[in-house]
This record gives structure tokens, C-alpha cells and sequence, in this order.
């Protein structure tokens, strides 16, 4: 059951991270920027990282152990953003809260899914953790 809301909620990040990828282009389309090859960059590597958090996302649904594995380096690095967004001369606890809430609860789900996972493992008598 964990793994299946975890897996709701990763998808949910990447289609998050999809949704910036049309702001990013919108914002070139206005002229918005200083450098377009930087933008385009990072339109690219932004595509990049929604196709793997959605990966992600429908590994864990599958129970595959590689989208958990994904799915947590995915919340730690959104925490890590998190912690900039609250410190520095630009701090917005408001953002750094919106984005740590959320990664959070993703976090303990993914713990709990590997923890169904390898409870299912033993007693399949496998001793692997798909």
C-alpha cells in the first residue's frame, strides 16, 4: 500500500518538474533570458530529470527496487533544495516549506515500501527484494 501512495506522489514530482519545463520554455518564448544556449541547457537536463523521476515513479508501482532507490536520492535532493530556499539573504521559508512537506512524507513511504519489500522477500523465501 505504501509503495503504491509513493509511487502516486514521485509521479506527481515529475510531472511537477515536467510542468517547469513548459515555464522554462514559455519564459524563452518572452524573451526572458540572458543566455539562450543556458536555457535551452536546462530545459534539456529539466526534461531529463522529469523522464527520470516518472521512471522512477513507475518502477515503484511495479515494485522494482531501483525506482525506491531512485525515488529517495530524488527526496534527499529536494530536501537539499529545501534547505537553500530557508537559509541565505533570499530565504523564502514559505517555498522551503512547500517543497520539504511534501519530500518528507514521500521519504517515510519509500522507507516503508522497501521495508514491505524485503519483509515480502523473506517470505517468498527469494532473499532478493525485487
Amino acid at each position: 500500500m505504501s509503495g503504491r501512495v509513493a509511487a502516486v506522489l514521485v509521479g506527481l514530482e515529475g510531472v511537477g518538474i515536467a510542468a517547469l519545463v513548459v515555464w522554462q520554455i514559455v519564459e524563452i518564448l518572452r524573451g526572458d533570458t540572458d543566455s539562450l544556449a543556458s536555457a535551452i541547457a536546462l530545459i534539456v537536463l529539466s526534461l531529463v530529470g522529469a523522464a527520470a523521476v516518472i521512471a522512477f515513479a513507475v518502477a515503484v508501482w511495479r515494485g522494482q527496487s531501483w525506482g525506491r532507490s531512485g525515488g529517495i536520492v530524488t527526496q534527499l535532493l529536494i530536501l537539499a533544495v529545501a534547505l537553500g530556499a530557508v537559509t541565505g539573504a533570499f530565504a523564502a521559508p514559505g517555498i522551503a516549506l512547500a517543497l520539504a512537506a511534501p519530500a518528507i512524507v514521500t521519504f517515510v513511504l519509500l522507507i516503508l515500501a522497501v521495508r514491505d519489500a524485503g519483509r515480502a522477500a523473506r517470505q517468498d523465501g527469494s532473499g532478493s527484494a525485487r
